[in-house]
């Protein structure tokens, strides 16, 4: 049996190209193959980009704080730590916080999808950010 261990104090973690919200690439840094995990660390005001993917579907983790969720165009999720949320592909997501203290969150996806908007072409930019690559939820562009 092979493991690969990745401690805390070790994980490389870096702001994201287009909200600048804190995200250590997890499968990256375990080499973990066909799997895609990071952790995103959303300071209060923060969000991810709103987005969708063609081909994976993700699991979405609170790990601490408050997570607040949009899907689609619905009403905002609000979950409590351990709480999860599983998004199938052109489902559109967006993770934000609009609370008062810092909410981290664990994204598991599988099969990945490219995600360096740096790499990306103009459609796939269009076809994986309906609102553009920085658009914020309502929650926070008042």
């Amino acid at each position: 049996m092979y493991a690969r261990v990745l401690h805390a104090d070790h994980a490389h973690w870096r702001p994201s190209n287009q909200m600048g919200v804190l995200n250590s690439d997890l499968a990256k840094q375990l080499d973990g193959g066909p799997l895609a995990a990071r952790f995103w660390l959303l300071e209060p005001g923060q969000a991810s980009t709103r987005h969708r993917h063609t081909d994976q579907t993700e699991l979405y983790v609170v790990v601490e704080g408050t997570g607040r969720m949009r899907i689609d165009d619905d009403a905002p999720l609000t979950l409590a730590p351990r709480s999860c949320v599983l998004v199938e592909p052109y489902t559109v997501r967006q993770i934000f916080n609009d609370t008062d203290g810092r909410a981290l969150w664990l994204v598991v996806g599988t099969p990945p999808e490219l995600a360096n908007t740096l790499e990306m072409t103009a459609e796939q930019l269009a076809r994986l950010y309906p609102d553009g690559p920085r658009a914020l939820p309502p929650e926070l562009s008042e």
